[in-house]
């Protein structure tokens, strides 16, 4: 599966790009998770945005938060892969690339995540260690998550 990853800031996105990223944000977080929220939550232009296309087709997608917006470190949200890329392992690269692109961008510094609680041991794997409760997000268990 040949795969062209993509970091840019906001202004650097296309219309096309930005698009397939609300696209695909929308089909899993309020469709495929049937949660209604505020996708567009206006953090997205201080963000960097990591996009993986497969055939000119979007199969992931990361947004790279800058410190102070999210949490008082830099973050990754919004970090999704389509549904026909499950289990293909391209969730952990998808992670792993966007924590490089955050080093890069930012140097080496802590990373925050909100993850899903049924996602803990996915991140767990890749160096983020629970911080504190449960917490209940948009009808959704979550679980703060730091990588130092």
């Amino acid at each position: 599966m040949i795969i062209e990853k993509r970091c840019k800031p906001f202004d650097a996105l296309s219309v096309k790009e930005l698009y397939d990223a609300l696209q695909l944000r929308s089909e899993v977080f309020v469709v495929e998770q049937n949660c209604v929220f505020l996708d567009a939550d206006g953090k997205d232009e201080f963000c960097h945005h990591v996009l993986f296309y497969r055939e000119q087709q979007l199969i992931a997608y990361t947004r790279i938060v800058p410190a102070g917006v999210s949490y008082p470190s830099a973050s990754l949200g919004r970090i999704i892969t389509s549904r026909s890329t499950r289990g293909t392992g391209l969730g952990k690269i998808l992670v792993q690339y966007s924590i490089d692109a955050l080093t890069e961008i930012y140097g080496c510094c802590p990373i925050e995540i909100g993850a899903q609680l049924y996602a803990k041991a996915f991140y767990a794997q890749l160096g983020f260690v629970e911080q504190g409760e449960i917490y209940d997000e948009d009808g959704i268990d979550h679980i703060h998550m730091l990588r130092a």
